[in-house]
């Protein structure tokens, strides 16, 4: 009966020796629900903006003061959502 008042006690202290390990505040909160649907927003709209660049490649469209700077925006948005995936919890 000594023996396991012992082995409990010998327990309890190892507990109370081990640092506590709990992360940082705000690691463990989730993404806001507009998260998702906004990173695959950014993504989708670039690729769309692409698409339209080059399906109009008369026309120059979507914006025809950029030229060929259009595909950078492009990519320039979808790299946003790309961005925003990395944050994605």
């Amino acid at each position: 009966m000594a023996a396991s008042k012992e082995v409990r006690k010998k327990k309890s202290d190892i507990e109370k020796s081990r640092p506590e390990t709990k992360t940082p505040r705000g690691e463990d909160v989730p993404n806001p629900v507009w998260f998702k649907p906004m990173m695959f927003g950014f993504m989708l709209l670039g690729l769309i903006w692409i698409i339209v660049f080059y399906l109009s490649a008369g026309a120059s469209l979507p914006i025809p003061a950029l030229g060929q700077s259009n595909i950078f925006v492009g990519f320039g948005i979808m790299f946003i959502g790309f961005l925003m995936a990395t944050r994605w919890r």
